[in-house]
């Protein structure tokens, strides 16, 4: 591996910021540094969402052992850069770039004290998730290092069982009576199906999938840019209060006290396609926030759906560029929605939000739901099945994709694609795989042996 170098000019810039928080204490920080829940409290604070840099670190060191890294880089980068604890990430993280994440971080060091905030959650009756807790959402690990630290969350706070079983519908904040009917229509029938409707608590189409999601008795979760301890928009101040009150759940990466801006309402699009099992654009002009979802959902080979509007209406370009790339496939009812999301279980418990007047219920971690596997799938065994959940509802993903997502070595990932393939149940179009669908003449045919 080669020699990681302090860049010039970092020492100089980052110490002054450190000189007075390294006299509060041994560690150079008020509060204990080893605690797990603490420092990701801390680092949700420290950097910025979606700092991939920051989250290579963590995920090398761990939360505490990267804070006390951070705190011995400012005072001292070259022996900081020559310890044996981060020479592994030479090659994953080049030392310019992890200096230049140092240099970002200093400032925000002085006044660094997660204590606070957890006081102001806790007063607001709120709760916060780290990774490991059983209700943090599954779907964020696919977001590798720019998987959040922790989520500060106000209402229901088991997102695992809340997003197992969901629905991300998105648009214009901007959005025409066309596009709020659709939304709010859409939203309800999923509910009725049994998902949960993920949106971003913003304006137009999210306030309207949001109150289509209250009206039909499903949780909903709004992802929002800024502090959990103030709603915004603050036309949508009484919808929010609503969900936090127990119609389902708002939530944020950032703490208390944190302000919405442009940057984190990028970085949140990829918590609402993450956490979701498919995302619809519901409306969306040339450039709307909402197609940021839709590139993120596509990245993370989440079914993206969108809903055509008329030619004539600005608002609804952005969907139709969609459908002309072959980015997403067409939706036009729940149904469709719910189909693209993944199977409808007519027996399957709704995620539901609590009568009004009470508070949302706990669920164990353990009872998360997840979409239902085929038997003849379930049959052939474990590689198929993590294949199977990996390749997209629709379109096709190619085999290094299908590896990342199902978390398999390149050999587990062609046996269980062979074994699909040799049962009718997996194709290959171009290098590229896809699932098949057979008719019900079909189904008897190739069945696995029991």
């Amino acid at each position: 591996m080669r020699e990681l170098e302090v860049p010039p000019g970092v020492a100089q810039d980052a110490a002054p910021a450190m000189s007075a928080s390294r006299s509060r204490g041994a560690e150079g920080l008020p509060f204990a540094t080893d605690d797990p829940t603490l420092a990701r409290a801390a680092w949700s604070r420290l950097a910025e969402p979606a700092d991939a840099v920051a989250g290579t670190l963590v995920a090398h060191l761990g939360a505490p052992a990267a804070l006390e890294w951070v705190v011995d880089a400012v005072r001292d980068p070259a022996r900081a850069l020559r310890g044996s604890a981060v020479e592994p990430l030479g090659s994953a993280v080049a030392a310019d770039r992890l200096m230049e994440g140092v240099a970002r971080w200093a400032p925000r060091l002085e006044r660094l004290d997660p204590r606070r905030e957890l006081r102001v959650l806790e007063r607001l009756g709120g709760t916060l998730l780290v990774p490991g807790d059983g209700r943090w959402p599954a779907g964020l690990a696919a977001l590798g290092p720019e998987e959040p630290f922790a989520l500060w969350v106000r209402g229901d706070p088991d997102l695992a069982a809340a997003t197992a079983r969901s629905v991300a519908l998105v648009g214009a904040r901007a959005s025409s009576a066309y596009g709020d009917h659709v939304a709010a229509d859409l939203a309800a029938g999923v509910a009725d199906r049994g998902f949960a409707v993920v949106s971003g608590g913003a304006y137009g189409i999210d306030a309207a999938a949001h109150r289509g999601a209250v009206a039909g008795g499903a949780l909903t979760v709004a992802v929002l840019a800024g502090g959990v301890d103030r709603f915004y928009p603050p036309g949508n101040q009484d919808l929010l209060r609503r969900l936090a009150d127990g119609a389902g759940a708002v939530v944020s990466e950032v703490p208390p006290g944190s302000a919405p801006f442009k940057q984190r309402f990028l970085a949140r699009n990829r918590i609402i396609a993450a956490v979701s099992c498919a995302t619809v654009v519901v409306e969306a002009a040339w450039r709307s926030g909402a197609l940021s979802t839709a590139r993120h959902a596509t990245r993370l080979l989440r079914p993206l759906g969108v809903v055509p509007g008329p030619v004539t209406s600005g608002t609804s370009t952005g969907c139709h560029a969609l459908l002309r790339d072959g980015a997403a496939v067409c939706v036009t009812d729940a149904a469709e929605v719910a189909e693209l999301a993944g199977p409808y279980d007519a027996d399957a418990t709704p995620a539901q939000a609590p009568p009004e007047g009470t508070s949302a219920p706990g669920r164990a971690g353990g009872e998360r739901s997840r979409r239902r596997i085929p038997a003849e799938v379930e049959a052939l065994g474990e590689h198929a099945r993590l294949v199977w959940d990996a390749l997209p509802a629709r379109g096709a993903a190619a085999t290094d994709a299908l590896a990342r997502t199902a978390g398999l070595a390149p050999g587990e990932l062609l046996a269980g694609l062979g074994a699909l393939e040799l049962h009718g149940l997996a194709g290959q179009e171009g290098g590229r795989w896809r699932r098949v669908r057979r008719d019900a003449g079909e189904a008897g045919r190739g069945r696995p042996p029991s």
